[in-house]
């Protein structure tokens, strides 16, 4: 995963919030459809990502949380998702920060690309909290010592589950 923030001007030492997208932040349902056929149509899931209506639950917290915490995104989105998902992220007012994607030709499960992140991340900042709908990204974190918010606000869905665990897409 990169990360290809724009310098903001200034040094932040707040801790972080970290903040997954799919089924998080944004209601992939619209676009599961597209991981439910043979062979999955992975340019069309991603290409309907800046049609997702948001998730009220997950923007609220990532609201409250920026009260306090410096925002941050960790998402298996591709790389080649970039502008769409800063763009979206902005639609929905939500705070401007770093978005730390998977590399094109990554396709490791989530649960090890994020978890790299996020160690990565802790060496040189507090990370307060993660927030994300995997489970297990979830139980992996916790299991490393990471505060972790389970988003349970959205409709699971067995495709992306086996995505994300199986073909390391998202």
């Amino acid at each position: 995963m990169t990360d290809k923030s724009r310098d903001r001007g200034r040094a932040d030492s707040r801790p972080l919030a970290v903040f997954d997208l799919d089924n998080t932040l944004a209601d992939t349902a619209h676009r599961q459809r597209f991981l439910e056929r043979r062979p999955r149509d992975w340019d069309a899931f991603f290409a309907a990502a800046p049609h997702d209506p948001p998730l009220a639950e997950g923007v609220a917290l990532a609201l409250k949380s920026a009260e306090e915490c410096e925002i941050v995104y960790l998402t298996g989105r591709p790389e080649r998702c970039r502008r769409d998902t800063a763009d979206w992220l902005a639609a929905q007012g939500l705070p401007e920060g770093r978005i730390w994607m998977r590399r094109n030709d990554d396709r490791r499960p989530a649960r090890f690309t994020k978890l790299t992140i996020l160690r990565r991340i802790s060496r040189e900042r507090e990370v307060r909290m993660l927030v994300d709908d995997d489970e297990l990204v979830c139980e992996e974190a916790r299991r490393a010592g990471f505060t972790v918010v389970q988003a349970r606000w959205a409709t699971p869905s067995a495709a992306l589950k086996d995505a994300q665990e199986r073909e390391g897409r998202t």
